[in-house]
């Protein structure tokens, strides 16, 4: 294999596909990227045998060649290696060859490695092609569906159904779900593909997936009963499914309310974030009293002391109200409803509450109280 491709485009190749290894993979030969020239261009490939990254650099971009002297072949390649070799030099385009099967040279006129490399053909094999329940969605709407759910499940793998976001579609919609059993976010968005699969896609994977749409428009997603695949512009990521029964979470959400609060969003933010600076013996727990003249938020350590704080921008309906919350959990579903000014509903004392957006219904976050201290 041989070739001459530009420094930039291969490092974006080499650092896309490289985020599917990650730090700890269950064999060696997985801590290498996979190079595969042809005449489509530069596929470079990373997994980590729950996850897999194929990305491609085309021949040309519009009427920019990427890369020329191209000899077609295939390699393996340590990834942190040669992502980092890619990174440092510089020169605007990197000469690459493997000789004997054994070695990678990496020349850019200046600085030259060699690299040890090992046959291409000891690489598993990676099942990439589509199957199942196929259907787009547009980027900006897959986006927007993790951004306001995948957050709030679980990053302990005791439970490991909670890691995941619980994806279904029915009736022309996508609806993300995800708890980590202390909170609830659940968002959904329209589809123009009339199809139906419930799926549980580890949240960690969902969320990388959208940072790296960058200009793409849509995403092709393939659902199957073991994979997920993910296909846009010349990427594609393939994510097994987490198994296990997803808890039924449908009847969680109340219907209805005794007592609501709005009240901008910033400056509740502000407010539970100051005071919570003192909550350092219970997971920034924070107090918040409601009347309808009065709103205080307040936190309390008897190891550092107590903080409170009024806000004069409200408007409470109902009879007096204490309700104490981990604040971090109250601060992220206030962010991902993405509103100027929230509306939470309680139905009372150390009951589950929920926190939405008049404007936009398609997203609801609920939160669970915990005693006061």
């Amino acid at each position: 294999m041989r070739l001459t491709i530009t420094r930039e485009h291969l490092l974006k190749g080499l650092t896309t596909a490289a985020k599917a290894i990650g730090s700890k993979v269950p064999v060696p030969l997985l801590m290498n990227l996979k190079l595969v020239l042809n005449e489509k261009g530069l596929t470079v490939v990373g997994g980590n045998n729950e996850l897999t990254i194929s990305t491609l650099v085309p021949n040309m971009i519009g009427e920019k060649e990427i890369i020329r002297n191209a000899k077609y072949g295939a390699t393996l390649v340590a990834s942190k290696i040669i992502t980092e070799i890619a990174r440092r030099m510089e020169g605007e385009e990197l000469a690459i060859e493997v000789v004997d099967e054994t070695i990678v040279k990496i020349d850019d006129g200046k600085s030259s490695f060699k690299l040890n490399s090992i046959r291409a053909d000891e690489y598993p094999e990676v099942d990439l092609d589509p199957s199942g329940v196929v259907f787009d969605i547009s980027c900006h709407d897959f986006t927007r569906l993790i951004e306001q759910t995948a957050f709030a499940a679980s990053s302990k793998e005791q439970r490991p159904i909670l890691t995941a976001v619980n994806l279904e579609a029915a009736g022309g919609k996508l609806i993300a779900t995800a708890t980590d059993s202390a909170r609830l976010a659940r968002k959904e968005v329209p589809i123009d593909d009339v199809v139906s699969f419930v799926s549980n896609v580890p949240a960690r994977t969902l969320i990388e997936i959208t940072k790296m749409f960058e200009g793409a428009e849509k995403v092709t997603l393939a659902v199957s009963d073991k994979k997920i695949l993910f296909s846009f512009d010349n990427t594609l990521v393939s994510s097994r499914l987490i198994n296990g029964d997803y808890p039924n979470t449908k009847n969680i959400i109340p219907k209805t309310f005794n007592y609501f609060l709005e009240v901008n969003s910033a400056e509740l933010i502000s407010a539970m974030e100051r005071v919570s600076l003192l909550s350092v013996e219970r997971e920034n727990v924070v107090k918040i009293t409601m009347t309808e003249d009065a709103l205080e938020v307040a936190s309390k350590s008897a190891q550092v002391g107590s903080a409170n704080e009024k806000l004069s921008t409200f408007q409470f309906s109902g009879d007096r109200l204490e309700m104490s919350f981990n604040s971090d959990y109250v601060v992220s579903a206030i962010r991902a409803v993405k509103a100027e000014d929230v509306t939470i509903a309680f139905i009372g004392e150390m009951k589950p509450f929920v926190i939405k957006n008049n404007k936009d219904d398609s997203v609801v976050q609920l939160v669970t109280p915990v005693r006061t201290y």
